[in-house]
């Protein structure tokens, strides 16, 4: 089981770029499948982006269609750390964003299907 803590969040305008970071503790973060999810004040949570193994066991990335192009999602297991690189910003992407693991290699979209969870950071983005 690993444990996530999410960082990086902030306000910024729209056009900028933020950087999260997700650190997980525990030896077996390599083993894990992850995701960045994000929720918006009324809204459900919603899918950004995974990155998992394919069938040659490399990682493979996948992306919600309205961050494709501007989001980039990254692991360095050196550092037991997943990253969420936020290019372009919209007012649209504010919203609390949160990390996820999962030990199934999918892909998934969906949030049942990842059973760990960080607390969230807040990100706004002003127009």
């Amino acid at each position: 089981q690993v444990q996530l803590v999410e960082s990086g969040g902030g306000l910024v305008q729209a056009g900028d770029s933020l950087r999260l970071s997700c650190a997980a503790s525990g030896r077996t973060f390599s083993y894990y499948a992850m995701g960045w999810f994000r929720q918006a004040p009324g809204k459900e949570r919603e899918f950004v982006a995974g990155i998992t193994w394919n069938s040659a066991y490399k990682y493979v990335t996948y992306y919600a269609d309205s961050v494709k192009g501007r989001f980039t999602i990254s692991r360095d297991n050196a550092k037991n750390t997943v990253y969420l690189q936020m290019n372009s910003l919209k007012p649209e992407d504010t919203a609390v964003y949160y990390c996820a693991a999962t030990p199934n290699y999918g892909p998934s979209r969906s949030p049942a299907n990842f059973g760990t969870w960080g607390q969230g950071t807040q990100v706004t983005v002003s127009s």
